[in-house]
């Protein structure tokens, strides 16, 4: 493939999370995400592989796969346009319970080319102190709210009993909803951005253009690991 065509393509998809962040950072209610911004955004292709980061929080991005993994072992072949699956549990691609994930799938006419995922890191998420941190806690349930994978958005409503879940167990609901809408609204924008890209060029052509970028990301980092003198490393 062309050299230059392929960067267009990586420029033009890397886009898509760096607009999703300053959307997510704009509507947030949270200074935690709107000034600290403590927040990350990535689009994923069909098969769960993350294509493209904006330049967020690594810890956040590392593990950001095996979430959209298990939210595809979840929910297999089930989805539909304007869900999206809200996770926390660290068990299940989670890191601490206050960074709540939310992926949703994009679909081209009816058929899912790829995943809009953010993760943010909430103020409070329940539990026994505020900040959902504490020193004392014997188990998990003690930090606040475990969110296994499930549907906060069901082909475009909120679920209330998730929404029932945040208003009675945390500190600050009206805070905590205002940011779960937020990354809703950031992963509705990061869709439609990357089904532009998609309609330029074509379903076939996307997978095509997906598989290069990542085999040249491979070609790249092996490259690099090939430059380093013979020894031990750890």
């Amino acid at each position: 493939m062309n050299p230059a065509d392929l960067e267009i393509f990586q420029t033009a998809l890397s886009f898509v999370p760096e607009e999703m962040g300053v959307a997510l950072r704009r509507t947030a209610y949270s200074p935690n995400i709107k000034e600290r911004l403590d927040a990350s955004c990535a689009l994923f292709d069909v098969e769960g592989r993350i294509i493209c980061q904006a330049e967020h929080i690594p810890v956040h991005l590392g593990s950001m796969p095996v979430a959209v993994e298990a939210a595809m072992r979840d929910f297999p072949g089930t989805l539909r346009d304007g869900d999206q699956i809200i996770l926390n549990d660290p068990y299940r691609g989670g890191t601490h319970l206050p960074d709540v994930t939310m992926i949703r799938p994009v679909f081209v006419r009816q058929t899912v080319i790829g995943f809009a995922v953010n993760r943010a890191h909430h103020a409070d998420i329940g539990g026994t102190v505020v900040g959902s941190m504490p020193a004392t806690a014997m188990r998990l349930e003690d930090e606040g709210l475990v969110l296994e994978p499930q549907k906060m958005m069901d082909r475009g409503h909120e679920r209330r009993a998730v929404l029932e879940r945040f208003r009675q167990e945390t500190w600050n609901p009206a805070e905590r909803l205002g940011d779960l809408r937020a990354q809703v609204a950031a992963n509705e924008l990061g869709a439609r951005r990357l089904v532009e890209v998609v309609l330029r060029i074509g379903v076939t052509g996307f997978r095509g253009w997906v598989d290069e970028l990542l085999d040249y990301g491979e070609r790249r980092v092996r490259a690099a690991i090939g430059e380093l003198p013979r020894g031990t490393w750890a």
